[in-house]
């Protein structure tokens, strides 16, 4: 599976899609704060679940270091409210059913499953500095516990 061509340091793409309330997020919205931007594949999948769960649980510590997090997958806005209703989230997700922003991101590739090709989200997290920039990047992320690494990694950035 390839991974994103997006690194540390670069300038991050701007964003604008709308949330499971039809409200527009965008990064210019945002500047200021520290952004969680994490790319998955699809609402109510067991690796996708728990990451969300996660990040939900770990919410109020990303807020006390000033982060907001945006999960983005190419579901609609109407299977993000179901989502975020069953599995009581707690954190913003954001509907890129053009995967527009995904290729912009350099997140949305080929990839095989049970010998079928297809293309699909690779599970990406990038943390973006309050001035937009990308300050760290995780590439084809394991779901679980990964919401507590980035806390950390953030924890140790902000620390230097």
């Amino acid at each position: 599976m390839a991974k994103t061509s997006i690194s540390a340091g670069e300038k991050a793409p701007n964003l604008c899609l709308p949330d499971a309330e039809g409200n527009n997020v965008s990064l210019e919205d945002l500047k200021g704060k520290w952004v969680v931007l994490y790319f998955y594949p699809r609402d109510n999948t067991s690796g996708c679940s728990i990451e969300a769960m996660e990040f939900t649980k770990l919410k109020s510590d990303f807020e006390k270091e000033g982060a907001f997090i945006l999960g983005v997958s190419k579901d609609s806005q109407k299977s993000h409210q179901k989502f975020i209703e069953k599995k009581e989230l707690g954190i913003t997700l954001l509907s890129d059913e053009s995967t527009e922003l995904q290729q912009s991101y350099d997140v949305w590739h080929q990839k095989k499953m049970a010998g079928k090709e297809y293309m699909g989200t690779v599970r990406t997290t990038f943390l973006i500095d309050p001035e937009g920039n990308v300050a760290k990047v995780w590439d084809k992320v394991k779901a679980k516990g990964h919401a507590m690494e980035v806390l950390e990694e953030l924890r140790r950035i902000k620390g230097e």
